[in-house]
């Protein structure tokens, strides 16, 4: 009898241990709870899915993140221009020219062909006289030259470039190389990290982390493209149809996701990989394979799920933006 007590008091112990631990996965590092769900699953940033044509190097280098972790990083450096996907074009040349000798521009939420009857019509459409692209052959004013986009997608552009489509070409930053870092391994914060403003495209950068993700391709999911300051000079500075365009110093960018980028779909109908967030976290498609976006986003377009853990929805291509914020800690 004696024995059998003791048996009993070591197994009531030994459940007690484990139900302690069990209850303990809820609580963070520093003391908060969280889900339990969004740590449970962590996945790595995979390098194997970068393109090797236009990523010409994926370094592992020690990196601080933002949360003062001392991890490694993937240092990347890429082209800066796209080959899984034609780059262009951007203004077509006469107000008779169809879609296809044109690029896209973004207002209001909506993504507009910007076709030769999209430059005829700029005065009707932003409720402006001053609007007048064209001359009396339905030619359209653009940029032809090295020195013109440098001139002109600028903030500072001058009033030569009045009434200019911005069109810069991808020969103009062929040597052009970029570099970023990434955490290999993502660390899911607590709170939120809101974007600076900046970009790459015309109007100028600003301060703070503006860099939302990269593509496969290596080319930058950028911040919002500073539309204000290219139509409030009487510039149009489009994107070509994969929501990309060109700068001198950021190369070619992305303000939009069209769906034109490469892709790695999913097993279980999920929406579309594309690339990963500056934080390491995966950025994702908006819409499933039904055609269907998620209802469950937080305040960054980010949500977890067992197969991918915690991962992005980019934002329709009309609203010039992917994601809202970051849930993740990234370099310093």
């Amino acid at each position: 009898m004696k024995k059998l007590t003791l048996k009993l008091l070591s197994l009531l112990l030994l459940a007690t241990v484990l139900y302690s631990c069990e209850s303990d996965d809820d609580t963070t590092t520093d003391g908060t709870t969280d889900t339990g769900a969004d740590v449970a699953t962590v996945i790595d940033v995979d390098s194997s899915l970068f393109i090797t044509s236009t990523v010409t190097s994926i370094v592992t280098t020690p990196c601080t993140l933002s949360d003062g972790t001392v991890t490694d990083c993937y240092e990347i450096t890429t082209t800066s221009l796209a080959d899984d996907h034609n780059m262009g074009p951007w203004c077509p040349d006469n107000i008779n020219d169809d879609a296809s000798q044109g690029g896209i521009w973004l207002e209001g939420g909506e993504v507009y062909d910007v076709d030769g009857a999209f430059i005829q019509n700029l005065a009707t459409f932003y409720n402006d006289n001053t609007w007048n692209m064209y001359d009396a052959n339905g030619d359209i004013q653009k940029t032809e030259t090295l020195q013109e986009c440098e001139e002109a997608a600028n903030p500072n552009v001058g009033a030569q470039y009045e009434n200019y489509c911005v069109e810069c070409l991808p020969s103009y930053v062929a040597n052009l190389t970029q570099t970023y870092l990434i955490p290999i391994t993502p660390i899911k914060t607590t709170t939120a990290t809101q974007f600076g403003m900046g970009g790459g495209g015309p109007g100028g950068p600003g301060g703070g982390i503006s860099q939302r993700g990269l593509a496969f391709n290596g080319v930058v999911f950028d911040a919002p493209a500073p539309t204000n300051a290219i139509l409030s000079a009487y510039t149009l500075a489009p994107f070509d149809d994969a929501g990309g365009h060109i700068n001198l110093t950021a190369g070619y960018h992305y303000h939009a996701a069209t769906g034109l980028t490469t892709q790695i779909a999913q097993n279980d109908g999920h929406s579309a990989m594309i690339g990963y967030a500056m934080d390491g976290h995966g950025l994702y498609e908006r819409l499933d394979s039904n055609g269907v976006e998620p209802t469950d986003l937080d305040e960054c377009r980010g949500h977890y799920d067992e197969i991918r853990g915690y991962h992005y929805h980019v934002a329709a291509p009309g609203t010039n933006s992917f994601i809202d914020c970051l849930y993740g800690a990234t370099v310093n």
